[in-house]
Formats: C-alpha cells, sequence, structure tokens
C-alpha cells in the first residue's frame, strides 16, 4: 500500500492525436477492453491506498463525469476540478487542484496511461530525497518516439531531451510522479503553463535536485494515437476475445474480427467489421463492410475515417 492517499488524475487535456476518437469522449473516458481508461487508473490508485483523488475537467467533462461519478463503486473519494474556458496544462492543472487537493504531498497521474509502477516505492524514492517532484522513469528504448528526462549520477533530472537523437540514452517517463504543492504554489491560478519544458526546467536550473527521477522496470501502455490505442485494447482483452460495451446488438450473421465497440451499437445483418473502432451510437448498416476503419455517429448517418496499424 502507498503511504500517500491523495492523487490528481489529468484528464482535461483535448487528446488530438486521438481524434476523431476524442470528439465522441475526453481521452481518459475511452474503454480498454471494455473498461474505460480512467476507471481503471482509479482501480488502480484505490487499490494501493490512493482514495483521495482529483479529476481536472476540461474537454467531454460529460463523458468522463459519467462513467466515473463519486467514485465511491470504486472504493475511492473523487472531486473535481474544472478549468474553463482554457485547459491549464501539467503544472497549471495542479495549482488550479491545488486547494481541492488538500495535501502537501500527492500523485500526480496522466490519465491516458496504464501502468504497474509501485506506488509505495515511488512514494518512498520521493521521501526519502527531499525532492519536490519524483517522477517515474525507465529505460526509454524508443527515442525516435518519445522525448527523454536526463539524470546524472546521482539520480537527479538534469534535461527533457527531444524525441531523436538527443534523447539516446535517456528515460521514459511513464505518467506517474510525486509532487509536493511547493512546487506549484507560486503560480497564478487560471493561467496556463507546462510541467516539463516550463515549471520544471525552472526548478532544474534554480534549485539543484529539486526535480528527480525513480528508475525502475514497470510497464506501461500508451493511448496517445488510435493505432496506439488498438494496441493497447489487444494487450488487455483476456485471451484474445472480443470485449463489447454496454447495450450491443450484433445480429448473429454479423462479422467481426479484431474490432472495438463501444456502447449503444447496432451492428446490422449480414455486415462485416474488420480491424474497426465503432464508437458510441452507431447503427451499422445490414449488409456494410468496414475495414480498418473508426465510424462515428453523425444525425443519421455514419462517417468513416481510415485506421492504420
Amino acid at each position: 500500500m502507498s503511504s500517500l492517499h491523495h492523487a490528481l488524475v489529468l484528464t482535461a487535456g483535448l487528446g488530438t492525436r486521438l481524434d476523431p476518437l476524442t470528439r465522441v469522449r475526453a481521452k481518459p473516458a475511452i474503454p480498454v477492453a471494455g473498461e474505460p481508461i480512467i476507471r481503471r487508473i482509479i482501480a488502480w490508485l484505490a487499490a494501493n491506498g490512493v482514495t483521495e483523488l482529483v479529476l481536472n475537467l476540461h474537454h467531454r467533462p460529460d463523458t468522463l463525469t459519467a462513467v466515473v461519478g463519486d467514485g465511491s463503486d470504486l472504493s475511492a473519494r473523487v472531486r473535481y476540478s474544472w478549468e474553463q474556458p482554457a485547459v491549464l496544462g501539467s503544472a497549471g492543472g495542479p495549482r488550479q487542484a491545488l486547494a481541492i487537493l488538500g495535501a502537501e504531498t500527492f500523485f500526480i497521474v496522466n490519465g491516458d496511461t496504464l501502468t504497474d509502477v509501485s506506488l509505495r516505492a515511488l512514494a518512498a524514492a520521493h521521501g526519502a530525497s527531499g525532492a519536490l517532484v519524483t517522477l517515474a522513469l525507465v529505460p526509454n528504448v524508443e527515442p525516435q518516439r518519445y522525448g527523454g528526462v536526463q539524470l546524472d549520477a546521482d539520480g537527479a533530472v538534469t534535461g527533457f531531451p527531444r524525441l531523436g537523437t538527443a534523447a539516446d540514452g535517456s528515460y521514459h517517463f511513464v505518467g506517474v510522479q510525486v509532487a509536493s504543492a511547493e512546487a506549484f504554489r507560486a503560480l497564478t491560478p487560471g493561467t496556463p503553463i507546462n510541467s516539463i519544458g516550463d515549471v520544471y526546467d525552472t526548478l532544474i536550473a534554480t534549485r539543484s535536485g529539486s526535480v528527480r527521477g525513480y528508475v525502475c522496470d514497470a510497464h506501461f501502455w500508451d493511448v496517445g494515437t488510435p493505432a496506439d490505442y488498438l494496441k493497447t485494447s489487444d494487450a488487455f482483452r483476456a485471451g484474445g476475445a472480443e470485449v463489447h460495451g454496454r447495450r450491443v446488438r450484433v445480429d448473429p450473421t454479423a462479422r467481426i474480427r479484431d474490432s472495438i465497440l463501444w456502447d449503444d451499437i447496432d451492428v446490422g445483418a449480414a455486415s462485416t467489421l474488420d480491424r474497426c473502432i465503432v464508437t458510441d451510437g452507431v447503427q451499422v448498416p445490414a449488409g456494410s463492410t468496414y475495414r480498418r476503419a473508426i465510424l462515428l455517429r453523425a444525425d443519421d448517418e455514419v462517417l468513416v475515417f481510415s485506421l492504420s496499424d
């Protein structure tokens, strides 16, 4: 169990890389193997004793509150920090939420990443170092895809190289950190600002050792793009079985292969779905065939977008 009980889950982002899926739901509300990402994150936090949670809201907030509510069915207490009219960023969001969190030290968890990092070990590393921020890190094995985190020999963060050759030999931030309220308290409330690339860079430059890394061997699953989403969903499907959402009707003559069906979907007779993502409320016409496609409902028609693996 973690020695910390409070966490801010960052769920306000626009999720532009996951478009068009994020036209329908906020990214953390999108289901992975039938369960919304945010519910998986909350269940994981609660199982580790982190039960006092705040979610920040901006894009499609209704889709998040609808699947989370007050968190009681997940053994957590969930409250919400509103960000309007603008998204406040990965540092402005925590600043806005400080009063609701009511804790001097807390976890910050990205709402679009699933991981099994040890929260107890991360919290212990943070407490022992005296840092303001401790980032959970793994070796960056894809520097051409992900920017990195550089550490000195003592584990202090020295920089955040961009993706490419500059990130060779760096570490990858898996979306979970421990932070002290002091890292954000001096920021102006309601002002958009990011942590990496701004606030944390300033801390590194002015307070040596205030931002540190906790290097571990945790797994993480990214949901950054539609292709990432497919791969992550595949990883969480037990035995490779098809998993559909709620109130899904599939005609017995329809053929479905390696596809993801959200909620309130009707799949017509003799239709075919092959490696597709079918979002809320879509009626798949009888006799239709879709391959490697994303289907969205728009009034009385179906919008179709190409999907590549």
